[in-house]
């Protein structure tokens, strides 16, 4: 049986990769941010925008991203006016984001089971017209991870020494939870609303493992995010188990398997380090002791 004989493999196929790419891609500002569960928030928003696309008819993908672009605009807006109450003011969007999915699927004579295929992710449903929309989101994600990488990174890593540099933080900052928010939505037909984030973060964690500049480390979870996607899509097709959950599944394995290479890789490091002091040699004395995007000054 090939795989490839079936067009709703293939375009669970294309989707997959496109999503693996553009995860890991913007997952990297948001560990920089310290931001890393920002996709698990903008994932119950955007059940909202799928609800309001099964009531008016219109396309589910295309009505999540523009709810979701508007609440991670507020998600912004509350961290920085939200002072005290922030955190309130971001459950409640949350939860009123999944609340309103809910209701609203109901309203448009549908079940909570119409929603399943969003909030897990299908193989079976990613239709044509999903495939343009991801594609098309998918294009604006990495325009903007890629065009914008270096005001991006300096941005997420200390915004008062960027601020003072003259880039507009606040716009670049929108920008990231707008690019987020599309992300979330691309990302909702393979591998669901309520794990996307996982494909987000645990890439660029499992990456740091091994790597110590950003370059590096976007590459290397790129490359992860990918693997992942499309193993799990084509265990789910062959096994017939969910393909959001797999793909998970398999990201976190990819990291306890890469954290288990990297700890005596640190080890060695660090043994030699140690005999490079003992011995005064200056350049080995430099190598630095951190791993993963932070311990890079450039990109």
């Amino acid at each position: 049986m090939d795989i490839l004989d079936y067009a709703f493999m293939q375009r669970a196929l294309l989707a997959a990769v496109l999503v693996g790419v553009i995860a890991p891609a913007v997952g990297i500002y948001l560990v920089q941010r310290r931001q890393a569960l920002m996709g698990d928030g903008i994932g119950h928003v955007a059940m909202t925008g799928v609800g309001l696309g099964f009531l008016l008819n219109t396309s589910p993908v295309w009505m999540a991203t523009a709810v979701s672009v508007l609440g991670a605009v507020l998600m912004e807006l509350i961290r920085w006016y939200g002072r005290t109450r922030g955190d309130i003011a971001l459950a409640m969007l949350f939860y009123g984001g999944m609340a309103g999915g809910v209701m609203f699927t109901s309203l448009a004579g549908g079940s909570t089971a119409n929603l399943t295929s969003y909030l897990f992710g299908s193989l079976s449903t990613v239709s044509e017209s999903d495939v343009t929309a991801i594609f098309l989101l998918a294009a604006f994600v990495l325009v903007v991870t890629l065009g914008l990488r270096r005001q991006l990174f300096a941005v997420s890593q200390d915004e008062e020494f960027a601020r003072v540099t003259g880039l507009p933080v606040r716009a670049l900052n929108l920008l990231t939870a707008v690019t987020a928010a599309v992300t979330v939505t691309v990302a909702m037909r393979v591998v669901g609303l309520l794990l996307v984030s996982a494909l987000m973060v645990v890439p660029v964690a499992a990456a740091q493992q091994l790597t110590r500049s950003f370059a590096a480390t976007f590459a290397v979870a790129v490359a992860i995010g990918v693997s992942v996607t499309i193993g799990g899509t084509v265990t789910s097709f062959y096994q017939d188990v969910p393909p959001g959950s797999t793909i998970v599944l398999l990201t976190i394995g990819a990291f306890i398997a890469l954290t288990a290479l990297a700890t005596p890789l640190a080890r060695r490091r660090a043994r030699a380090q140690a005999a490079a002091q003992a011995a005064g040699d200056p350049a080995e004395c430099a190598i630095p002791a951190t791993r993963g995007p932070e311990s890079t000054v450039g990109v």
